[in-house]
């Protein structure tokens, strides 16, 4: 049951990216091509190695794989490469097995869902569309709702007061579910546990050492997940 003795409801909170749509590679992909135009292709990191950093916002990725000085010359007009090369392949992302069932199971189970993204609105939108499950999702916080993005903690926070600022009903406990260690550290500086899939590219053995509570292949394991074992209570846990 998803309600509370006090008539609170759980809330589960849903990365998009590698989680609910199979776009890892694409983005990948997007970010090579973005380095390759801008950078030129002596400078362009390894793509395995820009993989290893989606799910991170774009303003730490080009830090991370490339370092400060690439960053501070063309971190701008890499992230605006980026976004338009993701673009050109966005149609080509589907969702990924489970991830419409899930959302519509939990919605018929009494939990609220809301989807974090360090990804930008537009395309988590458009990813949204492509589930199929606008109507069953009460919360979208992207990277314009978060100073910092993941592996940070801003952006679950602006989640969380936005569910807390719902109308109808109270939130008094919540858990993520993602695809990367991003997301787990993430959800662990705002005092939630994270369920996580390896649709992202990551291993079991990875995302356990980042501190999962639990690894699914994808979602279409949601039927046995125990969702109120994994709940954290949201006491003094709103906003940063």
């Amino acid at each position: 049951m998803s309600d509370s003795p006090s008539g609170a409801r759980a809330a589960v909170l849903l990365d998009i990216d590698g989680t609910l749509v199979d776009s890892t590679y694409h983005h990948g992909l997007a970010w090579f091509r973005a380095f390759h135009e801008v950078v030129g292709a002596d400078r362009t990191p390894a793509l395995w190695r820009l993989h290893r950093t989606i799910g991170m916002g774009g303003d730490k990725l080009v830090t991370e794989v490339a370092g400060e000085e690439v960053e501070d010359k063309h971190g701008d007009a890499l992230r605006e490469a980026w976004e338009k090369k993701y673009a050109e392949v966005e149609s080509e992302v589907p969702a990924l097995p489970g991830a419409a069932a899930m959302i519509e199971h939990l919605v018929g189970a009494g939990y609220v869902v809301a989807l974090a993204s360090s990804g930008k609105k537009h395309f988590s939108e458009n990813a949204v569309s492509t589930l199929g499950v606008g109507e069953h999702v009460s919360i979208l916080t992207t990277s314009e709702d978060a100073e910092e993005s993941k592996p940070e903690s801003d952006l679950l926070h602006a989640t969380l007061d936005k569910l807390h600022d719902l109308d109808g009903f109270a939130i008094d406990r919540a858990v993520m579910v993602g695809d990367t260690p991003y997301d787990v550290e993430s959800a662990a500086k705002a005092g939630l546990r994270c369920l996580t899939v390896r649709t992202g590219g990551f291993g079991v053995d990875e995302l356990t050492e980042a501190g999962a509570a639990q690894v699914l292949d994808d979602l279409s394991g949601y039927a046995d997940v125990d969702w109120e074992g994994l709940m954290r209570p949201l006491e003094g846990n709103k906003g940063a």
